[in-house]
C-alpha cells in the first residue's frame, strides 16, 4: 500500500527557516521517497512502512536538534493501482 503525507513543520525557536529546510533536505535524501514541497507544505508519497519509518525517524531527530516544534500532517492512503485508475 501506498501513502501520500502531507506535512507542515513549525520550529518554535526564533530563526525557524533552518530546521524546515533541513528536514526537507533530509526527506529528499532517502531512496522510494517521493518529495514535493510547497510553500506551505511537503508531500511524501512512498510506501506506507518506508514513509512512516522515515518520518517518525526525522521528526524525532528534528525534536532532538530543535527542541519544541510542531509537525501538522494529514495521511492519505492507497494503492497504486486504483489511483490510476481516476
Amino acid at each position: 500500500m501506498q501513502v501520500m503525507v502531507e506535512l507542515s513543520l513549525y520550529p518554535l525557536v526564533d530563526d525557524f527557516i533552518g530546521p524546515i529546510a533541513a528536514f526537507i533536505e533530509r526527506l529528499n535524501g532517502y531512496d522510494g521517497l517521493s518529495v514535493m514541497t510547497t510553500s506551505t507544505s511537503t508531500q511524501v508519497t512512498g510506501d506506507y512502512p518506508l514513509v512512516m519509518q522515515v518520518l517518525g525517524d526525522e521528526m524525532q531527530r528534528t525534536h532532538e536538534e530543535v527542541g519544541q516544534a510542531i509537525f501538522v500532517a494529514k495521511f492519505l492512503n492507497f494503492d497504486a493501482m486504483q489511483s490510476r485508475k481516476g
